[in-house]
């Protein structure tokens, strides 16, 4: 099989179809309990303190940043690439956001008292010029925060294991930018000049294959492999198979593991 450079599965969103497909998922993926848990800490992490100013790259819908102003009484500025987020935040009741990238961000130094992005740096061409970015923008004594999926973790209950990992490695190496840089994150921290930095770990464990957006698309993976020239055709069909054999049989499981890593700008 011809070997391809990896390809990136999150086209902008403003250029899709129908970008509004996008806020579902978004909507769904934050009613996940395992979700809610994580994003709980991370807004603690971030140790916010009443009447502060902190920044979300990627916000999304804005939801998350509306929740941690409400919780903490501080404001919340958003930026995310897609104009469709910006629009859908503010429709939502964020005051600020702006259409932005977030190795670039329209700010000026020390503007923060902390920053936070939640499943972005997997998404991103250049994560250690956005870390330096967040930085700049955050003024001494904030926090910095960064969760992502790390997709070197996952495993599915199949029959098949070799395929399962080929199928799992094509999620990890080829749909996403970054799809397994969140356990390096802490290094990407140390060499931006972060201090007391905090590394921790959210598994995640779907039963339901209907949960978080259909595992995520789990049983289409082996089909985007094949059409990047990277499995056989009767692969993706023996993955297919197995996928609905593991739903009939009562035994689907697909988990990953997400870290969250914690920094403190000097």
């Amino acid at each position: 099989m011809e070997e391809r450079r990896p390809e990136h599965a999150f086209t902008a969103v403003d250029e899709q179809a129908d970008p509004s497909e996008w806020i579902d998922v978004l909507d769904k993926v934050r009613q996940e309990p395992t979700y809610a848990a994580y994003k709980s800490r991370v807004a603690e992490l971030l140790r916010p303190r009443t009447g502060g100013r902190y920044l979300e790259v990627g916000t999304g819908t804005g939801e998350d940043a509306l929740a941690l102003a409400s919780r903490f009484g501080v404001e919340v500025v958003g930026v995310d690439v897609s104009r469709t987020m910006v629009e859908e935040a503010k429709r939502r009741g964020l005051a600020e956001a702006h259409v932005a990238n977030a190795e670039a961000l329209p700010f000026g130094d020390v503007e923060f008292d902390g920053c936070w992005a939640d499943r972005t740096f997997q998404h991103l061409a250049d994560p250690e010029a956005a870390l330096r970015e967040l930085v700049r923008v955050t003024n001494t004594g904030g926090a910095i925060v960064v969760v992502d999926p790390d997709y070197d973790t996952q495993v599915v209950d199949v029959a098949d294991q070799k395929l399962a990992r080929s199928v799992l490695r094509f999620r990890a190496d080829h749909a996403l930018r970054n799809g397994t840089l969140a356990h390096q994150m802490g290094g990407l921290f140390i060499r931006a000049g972060l201090t007391e930095i905090v590394m921790e770990a959210a598994t995640v464990v779907l039963r339901d294959p209907t949960a978080l957006d259909n595992a995520m698309g789990l049983r289409s993976w082996a089909a985007a492999a094949h059409e990047r020239g990277l499995l056989q055709a009767d692969q993706v069909q023996a993955w297919e198979q197995m996928i609905d054999d593991a739903i009939a049989q009562g035994h689907f499981l697909y988990s990953f593991t997400l870290f969250i890593t914690a920094g403190i700008r000097q």
